[in-house]
């Protein structure tokens, strides 16, 4: 060695944190919860823009009746003014969710949840209109229920 003694004061050569089993040295989570840590950020972003979508799908829906195909004979059918509403509604609300998600509100995880699922079920009943987006959105929902529920702030 080059003769100088080693302080107790500089890091240790190994560090127990680089092993994924404890915390990062910044303080960020690398064990079980670090995927679930970085998809609520995810979540976050993809339930704002997801609100952003459903209000223009929403307002074309309302503004022109024909930019959406003519359902005939579909169980759930409604007037696609009120699906407008229904998806304008559930926009501005999944929008405002987002945002609070990014700003890690807790009543937003709580309310995300509801309104992925609500998103789920609209989209599903909305399928016959648009179904190659409605089926994205609902994947969309659904990665976002899994980020919502699997993140658990208290795992270390």
């Amino acid at each position: 060695m080059s003769g100088q003694s080693h302080s107790s004061q500089e890091p240790p050569i190994w560090d127990p944190s680089h092993q994924g089993t404890g915390s990062a040295p910044g303080g960020h989570p690398t064990g079980r919860g670090s995927l679930a840590a970085g998809g609520i950020t995810l979540a976050g972003v993809l339930m704002l823009v997801n609100g952003f979508l459903h209000v223009f799908q929403g307002i074309s829906a309302i503004a022109h009746d024909d930019v959406y195909a003519q359902v005939r004979g579909y169980v759930y059918e409604i007037n696609l003014t009120a699906w407008g509403w229904i998806l304008l509604g559930v926009g501005v609300a999944a929008a405002a969710t987002g945002l609070g998600l990014l700003q890690a509100a807790y009543w937003a995880r709580l309310s995300g949840v509801m309104l992925a699922s609500l998103s789920v079920i609209v989209q599903f009943l909305f399928l016959p209109y648009a179904p190659v987006w409605s089926i994205i959105l609902i994947a969309v929902d659904i990665f976002v229920l899994w980020a919502l529920v699997a993140y658990r702030p208290d795992l270390p």
